[in-house]
């Protein structure tokens, strides 16, 4: 019977050998690019030497987890990084959702189209574009929300320099470059809303907010709820690039997080087994939080990644 088995699947695979091929690059690429290099992280257990290499690098156990624990900048590093993402989470997480609502209420298209347009445009705009782009708009002198201020008789105001308004400019800036290309994934799934609905809910007076809090949001539940898990898995990685165009030595106490402290320590530095540590200790905290979100999501909603 097993010999039958495997005849019968060798038989499908030299079938569609085709489809097999097709699919064993992208394989081979996630083999070698995503788990090849999580040999890396023994770097944070080994005292790691450029000579001597990973393997020959000496043991030294959770040194520098402790190191890091045990710093002093390990709470402000903490604190920005987990007040920067829960920010980024609560703004930045439903306006996309409210986006898709309302352009699946706008019945005229050429509106709905250039509204896609110009909020999925954004997206496309480098990080290093978008800081220059932030560091011009809000300069001190000759920036347009100062020269604004300044016409209607105000005092200028040093946004890139003030610390309080760092994770504001930040988690803004962020939504305004990405609600139109999130959008997308909930304008997906609310074109396979049933039209049938929609007309059963005309038919019983039911208001365009009825219809959208009764019809729409249903619909696209499992799609919020497997985006938020995958979202609040990724919570603790806030991108390094961004945060360290944005950062001066007058907003740093705002502003330095665990990604720019890695690249800081890691590649500035050269200590390449202390910051391996702080990053793996960034992972294990992302893998808890999306396993956590997923047990909730999972009771609650009955919607789950597995």
């Amino acid at each position: 019977m097993t010999i039958l088995r495997e005849n019968n699947m060798l038989k499908k695979i030299t079938g569609r050998w085709q489809l097999y091929l097709f699919i064993l690059v992208p394989v081979v690429h996630t083999i070698i690019f995503a788990y090849v290099p999580m040999y890396g992280i023994t770097l944070a257990f080994k005292d790691f030497s450029i000579r001597d290499g990973i393997l020959g690098s000496p043991w030294v156990g959770f040194r520098y987890f402790e190191q890091f624990f045990s710093s002093p900048d390990f709470w402000l590093i903490l604190r920005n990084t987990v007040a920067l993402s829960f920010y980024s989470l609560l703004i930045g997480f439903p306006i996309p959702i409210l986006l898709a609502l309302c352009l699946n209420e706008v019945r005229h298209g050429f509106f709905k189209k250039t509204v896609q347009t110009v909020t999925y445009a954004p997206f496309f705009i480098s990080t290093v574009v978008m800081v220059g782009m932030l560091i011009q708009l809000l300069a001190l002198r000759g920036g347009f929300f100062n020269n604004v201020i300044t016409f209607f008789g105000g005092e200028p105001i040093n946004f890139m320099g003030r610390g309080s308004m760092f994770r504001s400019i930040y988690v803004l800036s962020g939504v305004w470059q990405g609600m139109g290309f999130a959008s997308v994934l909930y304008i997906a799934a609310l074109s396979s809303v049933d039209m049938n609905l929609y007309e059963a809910a005309i038919i019983d007076g039911a208001s365009r907010f009825k219809k959208i809090i009764h019809i729409d949001i249903p619909t696209i539940a499992p799609t919020i709820t497997l985006s938020l898990i995958l979202t609040v898995g990724g919570l603790m990685s806030v991108g390094a690039d961004k945060a360290l165009l944005m950062q001066n030595n007058l907003n740093l106490m705002h502003s330095e997080i665990i990604a720019t402290y890695v690249y800081k320590v890691g590649l500035i530095h050269g200590n390449f087994s202390f910051s391996t540590a702080v990053g793996l200790f960034n992972t294990v905290i992302n893998f808890a939080l999306l396993f956590a979100a997923n047990k909730i999501c999972q009771k609650i909603g009955k919607t789950s990644m597995w």
